[in-house]
């Protein structure tokens, strides 16, 4: 059966020699004989790493569009009534919209009972013998119910001790830098510690896992974070891991998508070929 929803694109202003300016809306059906733009995340990215892995992707077909940043996805997706991307279940908005992935919502609770497998770790890494004191308390605020209730309230599963945290009256300067999926979560993180210890300073910078893992080990960071597991290159130049919380992939649609589910089967061979139309989801 055809779908057809309409979508406005945009509004597009032309200029018409000794008439002025005029406007007119575009708009575009959504059609099942439609192709399918798919959308990936860069190589370096914790997410696509991460997203291949719990798909069975072995590559993902070069002619898909790439984007840099969870963010960039998103916006692409609500602005593209053909697209399909994959995303951070916390980083979620109400302009795009999530898939079930073979019947089955995303949300923290089907994460925690194992229903919705399509998890990952959002990993910090660091180097136990250059960590500071500072380091060693962010860690272990990390872990704490102060933590967990922020990181829930994000979206994300906590994967702490439950502790609280008590000030220990630090100062100093902590660099953290990787993951953009990472880095939303760590900024209200950082300014909950931040709170508990007035007198440290936490950058968090944004570039993607394999960065962040590198800034580690080149010492140009303190802590590493990263939306994927540790490659085993980069723990045996001496990186220690821990999972501070676990995030869904979530695959998503444009909201005139009138498609609510796809199975796993359907995303891999969405990804590795180019030239699919909607038809092909059953």
């Amino acid at each position: 059966m055809r779908h057809k929803f309409l979508k406005s694109l945009s509004l597009v202003t032309l200029l018409l020699a000794g008439c002025g300016n005029l406007s007119a809306r575009t708009t575009q059906e959504f059609s099942d004989h439609d192709p399918i733009h798919a959308i990936t995340r860069e190589n370096g990215s914790g997410t696509r790493t991460a997203f291949m892995e719990l798909f069975g992707l072995d590559e993902i077909n070069p002619n898909i569009m790439v984007t840099n940043a969870t963010s960039v996805v998103m916006t692409s997706v609500a602005q593209d009534v053909d697209a399909i991307g994959y995303s951070s279940l916390g980083s979620l908005n109400d302009e795009v919209k999530a898939l079930k992935i073979d019947g089955v919502d995303a949300s923290t609770e089907t994460i925690k009972s194992g229903q919705y497998t399509m998890a990952r770790p959002f990993n910090i890494a660091y180097k136990e013998k250059d960590l500071s004191k500072l380091g060693q308390a962010y860690i272990n605020f990390l872990q704490s119910s102060q933590a967990a209730k922020i990181i829930e309230e994000n979206g994300y599963v906590a994967n702490g001790t439950g502790k609280d945290y008590f000030p220990s009256k630090l100062s100093g300067k902590l660099m953290i830098s990787g993951s953009s999926s990472v880095a939303p979560i760590m900024e209200k993180l950082k300014e909950e510690f931040e709170k508990l210890e007035p007198d440290t300073q936490v950058i968090v910078q944004q570039s993607d896992s394999s960065s962040g893992m590198n800034d580690v080990i080149d010492g140009t960071s303190d802590i590493g974070i990263a939306s994927r597991e540790l490659k085993e290159s980069e723990l045996e130049k001496g990186l220690t891991a821990f999972a501070f919380a676990k995030d869904g992939i979530v695959m998503i649609v444009n909201m005139q998508n009138p498609n609510d589910t796809i199975s796993k089967d359907e995303v891999k061979k969405i990804y590795e070929k180019s030239d699919l139309t909607w038809s092909v989801l059953e």
